[in-house]
């Protein structure tokens, strides 16, 4: 597939692979861009967003909902493309199609939504006759750089909010899952969108990263990635507007109190789905001390019973991990954790990019498993005494994107709500549930900013005051 610059497709002598995490074999190859398309790109993008503006808010709205209309009418294809880019089994790619169509709904009807308010300033002495009020305006150029492991969905997170707020973007999506990206740019342009209103660059990060970062033109970034390339990008985009969803280790508290059977389902769920490849999938699980046995007990049927293998097999529950290296670092991590006297409950086998769903006991905090991000098929499970205790070990990480808690028991559950250092704070669920309209972002080194279309738009425009002095 062909890259799209300056309200063209082009190709490039120079080309990279798309492959297949199951079996490695070649999907398609796409371009692989230089500084100099990143320049022509940011160009075209500058004339893109002033097309953008010459839009309606209606405007936006019908290419948006058009747009949405595609994406449901092709969405059995995009599902496959998913699965055969990013691994994850098809059940799953049809669930971020569906996410995917619902973003892009929800940003249709934001493009409705933007409006500012009056401002009383006849509330401060001396401000008698002066009239004013505020306007949202779009900041322009959006750059938006997205993750492998949902490979439509997030983008939609980026590209919806930004061109309903009237900018243009510059995609630039995963190397190792450009091509749902770029079948979405089809679909953006078959729906309407001004030719020079988005952009899709597929490349190496590490090579045009920085120049797409780093040029002025550019006045907005929203990235979704590792915590420490969140850190080069802030520090080399100069004074502009950033979001970055970042890493986690997300937390899931069970108390005496807790249903072990739902619990342990819960646990599997968010632990292993696309193969633990998610932001917000379970990592860390304290149980309290008087059920800990009970409940490591009860992951054991449902870890085992986790189905792993070709993705496109209906019958498949897990999928491959998006790189051998990944699997061997999680199988690393877990060995680590064993040495330093943890146990294996379930699982802890791989082959090739295959990870079995692995649960880990007695798992000591500065161990790698726990401390950083795991992002693959693992929970690591600790005891704790009390609430107090059950606190501090959640908020004891330097992420703090999702946390969960099961109890039944009012009091803890709001203590866990204010005290708990994180974005997302679930009752009786685990961390990894997220709807797509709800505003999502973390504290610490899990980010700044807000995803979510109404929350993403608030922050891919720029607050206006207009007074009038009669």
């Amino acid at each position: 597939m062909k890259m799209y610059i300056n309200g063209s497709w082009v190709d490039k002598s120079e080309t990279m692979p798309v492959l297949n995490p199951f079996d490695q074999s070649i999907i398609d190859v796409v371009p692989k861009a230089n500084a100099a398309d990143v320049d022509a790109a940011i160009g075209s993008a500058v004339r893109g967003a002033k097309a953008m503006d010459k839009l309606t808010s209606h405007d936006r709205y019908l290419i948006l909902r058009k747009t949405a209309d595609l994406l449901a009418e092709r969405s059995e294809d995009l599902a496959r493309t998913i699965t055969l880019e990013e691994g994850k089994v098809i059940a799953e790619g049809r669930t971020e199609v569906q996410r995917a169509i619902q973003t892009i709904i929800g940003s249709s009807e934001e493009a409705k939504r933007l409006h500012g308010e009056t401002v009383p300033l006849d509330a401060a002495p001396g401000n008698v006759s002066q009239f004013g009020f505020t306007i949202r305006v779009p900041v322009g150029v959006v750059a938006a750089i997205a993750p492998f492991n949902f490979p439509l969905n997030l983008v939609c997170h980026k590209v919806g909010p930004a061109l309903a707020a009237g900018n243009s973007v510059v995609l630039k999506p995963a190397g190792d899952t450009p091509l749902s990206a770029i079948k979405l740019t089809e679909i953006l342009l078959e729906a309407g969108l001004p030719t020079e209103a988005i952009q899709c660059i597929t490349g190496s990060g590490g090579e045009i990263g920085d120049a797409i970062t780093g040029d002025s033109r550019v006045r907005k970034i929203t990235f979704t990635g590792s915590m420490e390339i969140g850190d080069r990008i802030c520090r080399n985009a100069g004074i502009k507007k950033v979001t970055m969803e970042l890493g986690s280790n997300s937390p899931l508290i069970v108390m005496p109190d807790a249903d072990l059977e739902k619990v342990a389902a819960a646990t599997v769920a968010g632990g292993f789905a696309n193969a633990g490849q998610v932001c917000i999938s379970t990592q860390r699980v304290f149980a309290d001390r008087s059920v800990y046995a009970d409940f490591l007990d009860a992951l054991v049927a449902p870890t085992e019973a986790f189905s792993m293998g070709n993705p496109l097999d209906e019958a498949v529950r897990m999928g491959p991990m998006i790189r051998e290296s990944d699997a061997n670092r999680v199988s690393e991590w877990i060995s680590e954790a064993v040495s330093g006297g943890a146990r294996i409950m379930a699982g802890g086998d791989h082959e090739g990019t295959l990870h079995s769903p692995t649960v880990v006991a007695d798992v000591k905090a500065d161990m790698r498993v726990s401390r950083e991000e795991l992002f693959g098929p693992a929970v690591a499970v600790s005891a704790f005494t009390d609430i107090n205790d059950a606190i501090s070990m959640a908020n004891d990480s330097r992420f703090g994107l999702s946390a969960g808690i099961f109890t039944q028991n009012l009091d803890w559950a709001m203590r866990f709500a204010r005290e708990v250092q994180s974005g997302s704070l679930h009752i009786n669920s685990a961390p990894g549930w997220r709807a797509d309209l709800m505003p999502y972002g973390g504290l610490k080194d899990s980010g700044m900013g807000k995803e979510g279309p109404k929350y993403a738009i608030e922050e891919m425009t720029e607050l206006k005051m207009v007074i009038y002095h009669p």
